[in-house]
């Protein structure tokens, strides 16, 4: 029997079809700590997990010895039976074991693969263990701040919120956007679509000529085994949305560009692979009814600049460091204030083991607002995707370590730009950073 036969794992009306050689997890190191990994799933607010995982796991290997002794005697059996017809000897009893034998086996690979979609299903569906030192705790409320960077501007007028600004403006224009397709959309015009276009072009540029990210061009539509690989599927299906033809629209550029190391085995000497790509993203907004309905915050549609690194394992967590301080960058280069905070273990995204979120200050909101999010995957990614490398000098190989950061969020850096640039008059001031991409412009307003 062949450990790597694909299983089908169905979610609704949706086959899946996963790889039971790769776990989502070491199944040898839950053998070994159960308790090291029920611990970390607690951590994640869930119920122990390693004793139907292991009971599933002894189940399934013992099938696979079964298999493979029966596998055994049939060939034993196979030659005997050529001996004897050779030999011109009575082969009939030989020939009744092997056609049995091969029934049995048939029924004992069907139970295999029930065993193996029941590990599977319940392996997809788990987080990833958190980081040690990863606060616990429930939601928001329990993330923990590392750092300010920046003041917050102080204005001696009321400070207006980005939707204000820009229809005063004549530059967002969310009545025509609800027209043409429904609530959380915009449509942009003039010079704060061109703003826009600017922010996306300056993070690309900044990334790729000063931070190594190599620019990618990645489709925007993608199979499902894709948004498996990076966990989106099969749990997070409805945040998605998909097509009439089996196609998925992104929910971020994480997904193809990491997908990038699926199936892949690196050289050591080809880490890290760091990319950046500028793509609209599609997200439902499954369970956010009520929350920023006004304006560009929580928007189906909308621009990202993704960084993604694939690394060697031991480099991993001095990658994320490297990954925030490069998100961090463009806001400082835009002038504007923000904080650091590490997400709790309630907070933070099933594929993650740690992420830093990074809040940019809206004066409009006069609050500090999620504008960037990187987290480190350790080989969770990697094993939904089987992407590895081989050590130099070793016959082996070692899952790649996985991280993805915004780089950041157009739409919310245009919403910080315009809220932290507006003047008394309703005016923008834009970023001395961005004007050579407006044409030298130094400030937006209505009469032009």
């Amino acid at each position: 029997m062949d450990e790597a036969a694909n299983s089908p794992y169905k979610v609704g009306c949706i086959q899946f079809i996963f790889r039971v050689d790769a776990p989502m997890f070491d199944l040898k190191w839950i053998r070994e700590s159960p308790a090291e990994f029920d611990d970390a799933m607690a951590r994640r607010g869930l119920e122990p997990q390693a004793p139907r995982l292991l009971e599933l796991d002894a189940e399934r290997r013992a099938v696979l010895t079964d298999l493979q002794e029966m596998q055994q005697r049939r060939n034993e059996a196979s030659k005997a039976i050529g001996q004897a017809k050779r030999e011109g000897s009575d082969a009939d009893a030989l020939m009744v074991e092997v056609a049995e034998l091969k029934t049995k086996m048939a029924d004992t690979e069907i139970e295999e693969r029930r065993l193996g979609d029941a590990l599977d299903a319940l392996l997809s569906g788990l987080p990833n263990a958190p980081l040690p030192e990863v606060p616990v705790g429930n939601d928001e409320a329990d993330n923990v701040e590392l750092r300010k960077v920046g003041t917050p501007p102080g204005f001696n007028f009321a400070a207006k919120q980005h939707f204000e600004l820009g229809e005063a403006l004549g530059g967002l224009d969310f009545e025509t956007a609800a027209k043409l397709s429904g609530a959380r959309f915009v449509v942009m015009k003039g010079h704060l679509a061109r703003l826009h276009r600017a922010l996306g072009q300056f993070m690309l540029d900044l990334h790729t000529t000063e931070h190594g990210y190599l620019e990618v061009v990645p489709p925007v539509l993608v199979r499902e085994h894709v948004l498996y690989g990076t966990g989106q599927l099969p749990k997070f299906g409805e945040e998605l949305f998909k097509t009439t033809d089996d196609f998925w629209l992104i929910p971020t550029a994480e997904v193809p560009l990491t997908n990038l190391g699926n199936d892949r085995i690196f050289d050591e000497a080809e880490l890290p692979m760091r990319v950046t790509a500028l793509t609209t993203c599609f997200r439902s907004e499954a369970g956010s009814a009520g929350k920023d309905t006004r304006g560009m915050l929580r928007q189906h549609q909308f621009d990202k600049v993704e960084l993604v690194s694939i690394v060697h394992p031991e480099r991993s967590d001095d990658e994320l460091e490297r990954m925030t301080t490069c998100a961090e960058e463009v806001l400082k280069r835009l002038g504007l204030s923000y904080r650091v905070i590490v997400l709790c273990t309630g907070d933070m995204g099933a594929g993650a083991r740690r992420t830093h979120d990074i809040e940019v200050w809206l004066p409009g909101q006069n609050t500090y607002r999620e504008i960037s999010s990187c987290s480190t995957c350790g080989d969770f990614q990697a094993r939904r995707m089987k992407g590895r490398f081989r050590p130099a000098g070793e016959k082996g190989t070692r899952f790649v370590h996985t991280l993805n950061g915004s780089g950041i969020a157009v739409g919310r850096a245009l919403i910080a730009v315009m809220e932290n640039g507006q003047r008394a008059d309703g005016s923008i001031v834009v970023p001395e950073v961005l004007r050579p991409y407006m044409g030298g412009m130094e400030v937006i307003s209505a009469d032009g």
